[in-house]
């Protein structure tokens, strides 16, 4: 059973533990990181006030739900259980602690990734007798929500619609998808935007220059730091990672300054402080060594899945092929399944492309054969092939909106009889019943078309085919007009 932090809090500071760290880092050697290498830069850069919080301003303004949870010394006030949901690196770990840590209420930290549901009763039992003997009210954290299963979040009603545990809780993942409707409506829904280039500068340059960060023992480039904004995506984790990565690989090699840096003035010939000569300096070179590549908002179990491959069909039903070839890039550098992939290439180039060029569909396939027959990474030149095939081709719904015309109608009842020229009359005692009586071969006819009734007498005024004047489909309504005359007799 994992360990339960428990912790009461009557200051509203963050807490003996986080203040003890930072004075153990601002007392640490020339190096920083060299002693605490089992403590990663991001979690000592964890702001322990709201003050220290880099943006989501839209959620810290006075009076909001976050701030007013903080702010409560005495822990008597009602507050509503909060799941604060966003992109990884955007602050909601953060937030999360800093709000219950600040609150004049016991602090129980769970994580859904260890903790099962005798540990969430444990903690609901704890919480009730806390409130019924002591009159304190008690903040639970949970961290990773969405990885708690219906039976664990089930364990949670009770504390948080009778008021036992107020719930602070954290997900990446879409909450409509991953927390159950019953505990969603008992709690506030609060988004985290991903944070800007702005948010993460300033991230990064308190890193710099903080005692429990790099002590100025660094010199970091522009050039650098902007490298570092463009890696790390809006994720402050990303970028104090490649920080830290970068910092150790200048600290290892020595590097001077670039060409390009302002760092070059001359010493300072007073400074008679002989143990720091010269800093290492973060150059943008080091950084791109110390980072592959930067990281993708992309998780095929959750909401951004959704939102790329959504991008990506109506970018080609767009006709951008650019933007199309963008979104497969993603979904192809995040280790998307190119199977699902190719099966999606497949549904646009019916449902958007259809028969305005009745080839798109011929390559969509053929790309998904190659894809299945040679693998990746060189299946993605022929689904790079069709991608670009259908964005460019000419667009056409009509067959797609068609059969949706028809399957609303038979679901709104519209079926009627099967006439009778038209039904089976293989069997015997088919003709006694007039099954297949008055059939004309079409064949017959000069033209292969004849005037004759298809569909039943319910829909003979409904059209669902309507073809467009795109690319191929533009023949395609010549014909279909001339034929539906002759058919209809009209």
């Amino acid at each position: 059973m994992p360990t339960v932090n428990v912790k009461r809090r009557n200051d509203g500071t963050a807490g003996g533990t986080t203040s003890g760290a930072a004075s153990t880092i601002a007392s640490m050697n020339p190096q920083p990181g060299l002693r605490t290498g089992a403590t990663p830069l991001a979690v000592r850069m964890r702001p322990t006030s709201l003050d220290e919080v880099t943006g989501q301003r839209h959620l810290l303004g006075k009076g909001s739900p976050l701030v007013s949870l903080a702010t409560d010394k005495t822990g008597e006030q009602g507050s509503v259980s909060i799941i604060l949901w966003g992109p990884p690196g955007t602050g909601k770990t953060t937030l999360a602690k800093v709000v219950a840590h600040s609150s004049g209420r016991n602090f129980v930290e769970l994580s859904a990734v260890t903790a099962g549901v005798a540990d969430v009763r444990k903690v609901m039992e704890q919480a009730l007798s806390q409130r019924d003997l002591y009159g304190i009210s008690t903040v639970l954290f949970l961290d990773e929500i969405h990885r708690f299963s219906k039976a664990q979040q089930d364990a949670l009603l009770p504390g948080v619609e009778n008021g036992w545990v107020i719930l602070v809780a954290a997900t990446t993942e879409n909450p409509s998808f991953s927390v159950i409707s019953p505990l969603l409506s008992r709690s506030l829904l609060l988004t985290l935007e991903q944070l800007t280039d702005d948010d993460l500068a300033v991230v990064i340059d308190r890193a710099v220059t903080d005692p429990r960060g790099l002590d100025n023992r660094f010199v970091l480039e522009d050039a650098a730091k902007e490298t570092i904004i463009h890696l790390a995506s809006g994720d402050a984790r990303r970028a104090l990672t490649a920080l830290e990565a970068s910092a150790l690989s200048a600290s290892a090699g020595g590097t001077g300054p670039s060409e390009n840096s302002d760092s070059d003035a001359e010493p300072d010939e007073d400074d008679d402080d002989g143990d720091e000569p010269q800093k290492p300096v973060i150059t943008a070179e080091i950084v791109s060594l110390a980072v592959d590549r930067a990281l993708l908002r992309y998780d095929r179990n959750g909401d951004e899945h959704y939102d790329v491959i959504s991008a990506f069909i109506k970018s080609i039903r767009g006709s951008d092929a650019d933007a199309a070839l963008h979104y497969l890039a993603r979904m192809i550098e995040a280790g998307e399944d190119p199977r699902f992939i190719a099966r999606r290439v497949i549904i646009s180039a019916s449902e958007d492309i259809g028969l305005a060029d009745p080839q798109a569909l011929v390559i969509a396939v053929a790309a998904a054969d190659a894809v299945q027959f040679i693998g990746m990474p060189e299946g993605r030149i022929p689904l790079a092939q069709a991608v670009v095939y259908l964005a460019t081709a000419p667009k056409s719904p009509a067959s797609y909106l068609g059969i949706d015309r028809a399957i609303a109608d038979v679901r709104a009842g519209k079926i009627g009889r099967v006439p009778k020229p038209i039904r089976d009359a293989h069997y015997a005692g088919a003709k006694r019943l007039g099954h297949g009586k008055g059939y004309k071969y079409p064949h017959d006819a000069d033209l292969g078309v004849l005037e004759q009734q298809y569909p039943p007498t319910e829909i003979l005024g409904e059209r669902y085919y309507q073809p467009t004047e795109h690319g191929n489909e533009r023949e395609i309504s010549a014909r279909w007009a001339k034929l539906r005359r002759i058919v209809r007799g009209k």
